[in-house]
């Protein structure tokens, strides 16, 4: 049988777009807008009449709609992974016109879970988080890290990246911090360029994995720290005028020539901006991130923006802030108007439809995003492989060389923040600890049950947070006040003031810890690595080369007294930004 045009890889792919366009019904050009996600269960069992747990939609339900966009939820090994995704496209093989899956997800290398953020995937190299990578601060290992990254993906069948994430971390309570490069632009820059390069190459092709950046045009300066996942988060501030300083990590990504771009919720206060939310701001996407600033890639919006859910029985408004009073078809109208390709985590291409049919919106409007999203898929070879060899996964996810990048990786991006002379610890002292896997200590030292029996106590601590209510959503994203409180201060002193303590905490937000800092004998920061990582910094077989990607404030006074959009803006910090001894 003669290849169709846009079946054959001999023709350059803007007319490749053009006959595969042309061949497309209205429904089928709708489906392509529309990212949503489909869930893998633990042992990678693929069922397509199943969502599993969440009640998501099937993946026969979604590909009848014509969606060939999804978002890979859960985690299973590499071959049950690549298995499971290699049945999926051959279910979507059977469309009637063939079009290829597009899988992304967000990222799968640290340690940490954060639903709807980042999740830890079994088989794959481990790595400190962003910020961890940003306080080793070498654009070459970040590149490496995304190289690395890049391999793994694309042995599993992942072709999307829902990363990196470029806010800045300007307001210490926002309760994302643990994703982000810190909150220095021109360094989130330089690290961003070397991550997009590392995920996509040079240009885009059948070895790259598409990155989406997010959030623009810069999520770091919530209000008060409160995400915009909430209503309660719902407004971005930049009370120190400082609007533009988040823009230059976008402009280095665009430079690098990142495939996708995503609008945070927010909406954005006292800017020249309409005060709605930027998936609906068309000053935002189609004035400045397209005219002003030259992105032609796909914007995709965050996830559930349209419509209402339910998530295990408690009831979750779209984030349509600035816009609620809108209907569904309304708010989809305003995105399209703004500037939006595709909408993330939802799955109505039929209102699109309607909206057509009913001259609301132009198909003219409808193709322009087609094609956007068409050019990605022929760009990164879909339509000539989009299967990978399943049993070849286990042997490139995990591989001994990457395993030990990111086991490197974890130790360098440790920072010493104190040091009483103790550090590090010598021959095999007993060790009182708390938040450490036993097994592990005991090839350091002779573990024992109390303060009272030990020569030194480790203690693995997390930054604080406020839990904000029972929905298990909102309990994924620490928020609040950053200060250790009573009575489990008074607790952790008590222990450092009957014996000398090395603290390691883990800055998933900029901790207040005066208090700790003046009794710790030894004070260390992580920014999610394994225990073993953090024994071999205290007991010096490696060695701590982080700096700070942040301020350390001193007090929640300061904090408050901050302002949402501005760097180092804490009075008297406790460690300034960049702050890190070594040995």
């Amino acid at each position: 049988m003669t290849a169709l045009p846009y079946q054959d890889p001999a023709r350059p792919i803007a007319e490749r777009v053009e006959d595969l366009l042309a061949r497309m019904t209205l429904e089928e050009k709708a489906g392509l807008m529309f990212q949503t996600m489909l869930m893998i269960p633990p042992d990678g069992r693929f069922d397509p009449d199943s969502g599993g747990p969440f009640g998501f939609a099937t993946p026969r339900q979604l590909l009848d709609k014509a969606l060939v966009h999804f978002n890979l939820v859960g985690s299973a090994p590499p071959v049950e992974t690549a298995e499971w995704l290699n049945q999926l496209q051959g279910l979507a093989a059977e469309s009637r016109l063939g079009i290829p899956i597009t899988m992304s997800s967000d990222p799968r290398h640290t340690r940490n879970e954060q639903m709807g953020a980042m999740m830890s995937t079994p088989g794959f190299s481990q790595w400190p988080e962003t910020t961890g990578l940003a306080a080793i601060g070498d654009p070459e290992l970040v590149q490496e890290f995304a190289d690395i990254a890049r391999q793994e993906y694309l042995a599993v069948g992942l072709r999307a990246a829902l990363h990196p994430m470029v806010d800045l971390a300007t307001e210490p309570r926002w309760g994302r911090i643990n994703g982000t490069f810190g909150e220095d632009s021109a360094l989130t820059a330089r690290l961003t360029a070397a991550y997009i390069r590392g995920f996509q190459g040079d240009k885009l092709g059948a070895q790259s994995i598409a990155c989406t950046t997010k959030h623009f045009p810069g999520g770091g300066a919530q209000k008060d720290g409160s995400d915009p996942h909430f209503a309660y988060g719902a407004e971005q501030a930049y009370p120190g005028g400082n609007f533009d300083y988040h823009l230059p990590p976008f402009a280095a990504a665009i430079e690098a020539g990142t495939a996708m771009m995503m609008p945070y919720y927010a909406k954005p206060m006292g800017t020249e901006y309409a005060e709605v939310g930027f998936a609906f701001n068309k000053g935002i996407i189609r004035d400045l991130l397209r005219e002003q600033m030259g992105f032609d890639g796909v914007v995709c919006t965050d996830w559930g923006v349209l419509t209402d859910d339910n998530i295990m029985g408690s009831p979750f408004p779209a984030r349509a802030w600035g816009v609620e009073h809108l209907t569904v078809p309304e708010r989809i109208v305003k995105a399209l108007a703004a500037g939006v390709d595709q909408f993330g985590g939802e799955s109505c291409p039929e209102l699109i439809v309607e909206l057509v049919r009913a001259g609301r919106v132009s198909e003219a409007r409808i193709d322009e995003s087609a094609r956007r999203l068409l050019r990605d898929k022929f760009r990164l070879g879909l339509f000539e492989k989009c299967t990978v060899d399943a049993a070849a996964a286990a042997d490139v996810a995990g591989a001994p060389a990457f395993r030990a990048a990111g086991e490197s990786a974890q130790r360098r991006s440790m920072v010493l923040l104190k040091n009483d002379d103790c550090l590090p610890l010598r021959g095999r002292p007993k060790l009182y600890i708390e938040n450490v896997d036993a097994a592990v200590a005991a090839e350091y030292g002779d573990v024992v049950d109390t303060p009272a029996a030990a020569d030194f106590a480790i203690l693995r601590l997390q930054t604080p947070f406020e839990p904000r209510s029972d929905f298990f959503l909102e309990q994924m994203f620490h928020q609040g006040d950053l200060d250790f409180k009573e009575p489990e201060l008074g607790r952790l002193l008590d222990i450092m003031a009957r014996v000398p303590t090395i603290v390691d905490i883990y800055l998933e937000r900029a901790a207040v810890i005066p208090e700790i800092a003046e009794a710790a004998a030894g004070l260390v920061a992580n920014f999610s690595v394994s225990d073993a990582a953090a024994l071999d910094v205290i007991f010096g077989r490696a060695r701590p080369e982080g700096k700070l990607p942040f301020e350390l404030p001193r007090s929640m006074d300061a904090v408050l007294a901050q302002r949402s959009d501005m760097p180092r803006d804490s009075q008297d910090p406790l460690f300034a930004y960049g702050h890190g001894l070594s040995y």
